[in-house]
């Protein structure tokens, strides 16, 4: 038996800076806040918790502090949040992605210049409604081929496109030909992240010679979510899991001499947890 483990799987430099950032003010022994999970990964959150960082989950919750520290998440928040946080007089530290924090840039810029922008993504994930917040009224989500043929803009309007930072890249690169094809001046920002892109180029790889492929990551990960659909659509003989547990309890099992086993993780995924399945796989898979 052959057993593949993605060499990108695993915390990504957008997640690690900001687990290590929230883990420098928790040595502070200051009020530390996130401003809901500072990754999609609930054990990495729980952690964080024993050394007492709280999460807080919405503007109420912020609006009832009168003192501490609030950390902004990884995937970054809505300008709004900002500018409660300075208006109580609370530290602030931005935890936002880098990657992230260039789109906000981008949309707002655009924006101003009077781009109608689109954001090619999942409306309902957090770094999408963060992004929207800068981008002005002008501005439309896609999340599928679809929803671009049917787009309309005003005549002669100018479109900027970017993309939320882990968006499929095949599915990005469909609906841009669409775009392309229709009458607007369109500027095109590829704004996923390269490690995004690297994983899931990895992970088609992996999956077409697999004959099971295991992806790591947390349930409200988008970015493992996505590896997970691209892994399934080569490998039918795919399982998604969050932790060990979750491996042994779905009985996996898998026989031949000739198998082949492909394990890849999230970008919030630690390294301990896919240190565990890759040594469980080896010592259970015969």
């Amino acid at each position: 038996m052959e057993v593949i483990v993605a060499k990108s799987a695993g915390f990504c430099f957008g997640v690690k800076r900001a687990v290590d950032m929230v883990c420098s003010e928790a040595e502070k022994g200051s009020k530390i806040y996130t401003y809901g999970p500072i990754i999609h990964n609930e054990q990495v959150v729980d952690d964080l918790a024993k050394k007492g960082v709280r999460v807080l989950n919405g503007v109420e919750e912020l609006k009832s502090l009168d003192s501490g520290t609030v950390i902004i998440r990884s995937h970054g928040v809505e300008k709004e949040i900002y500018d409660l946080i300075r208006e109580k007089g609370l530290k602030l530290v931005d935890a936002t992605c880098p990657f992230v924090l260039k789109i906000h840039r981008i949309v707002r810029e655009e924006s101003q210049k009077g781009a109608h922008i689109v954001i090619t993504g999942d409306r309902d994930h957090p770094e999408v409604k963060g992004i929207l917040s800068f981008a002005g009224k002008n501005v439309s989500v896609i999340s599928s081929v679809s929803e671009a043929e049917q787009f309309e803009a005003a005549e002669n309007s100018r479109v900027c496109v970017v993309s939320q930072t882990t968006f499929n890249i095949n599915k990005f690169k469909d609906i841009i030909e669409i775009f392309t094809k229709k009458e607007y001046s369109v500027n095109v920002v590829n704004t996923i992240c390269n490690a995004t892109s690297m994983r899931q180029e990895e992970a088609l790889n992996i999956a077409s010679r697999a004959d099971c492929m295991i992806v790591i990551g947390g349930a409200s990960s988008s970015n493992s979510r996505k590896l997970y659909e691209i892994c399934k659509g080569l490998c039918d003989n795919t399982v998604f899991v969050q932790t060990l547990e979750d491996l042994v309890s779905q009985s996996f099992s898998l026989s031949g001499s000739s198998a082949c086993v492909g394990i890849t993780a999230g970008a919030s995924t630690p390294n301990y947890i896919i240190e565990e399945v890759q040594r469980y796989v080896r010592g259970n898979v015969i």
